[in-house]
């Protein structure tokens, strides 16, 4: 929040500072979509992988799992 005024480029000499705003507030918003989206569905891809890898697939847990076998 401290660096939106220079972002939307409030007041003298603004011009010259909303490129640096721009960024840094763009670099943020990046950086937040990249932590608490992408990064857990890449985990969760890592994860398939790795089950697939050591032969585990996702049909052997419809066996044991009751909700899913309920679903059948």
């Amino acid at each position: 929040m401290g660096t939106l005024p220079i972002a939307l480029g409030f007041g003298a000499g603004a011009s010259a500072r909303r490129g640096l705003g721009l960024a840094v507030v763009g670099g943020l918003i990046v950086s937040q979509i990249l932590t608490l989206y992408i990064t857990p569905v890449v985990y969760l891809y890592f994860e398939r992988l790795q089950e697939w890898l050591q032969g585990e697939h996702p049909e052997d847990y419809r066996k044991d799992d009751p909700i899913a076998a309920a679903g059948d």
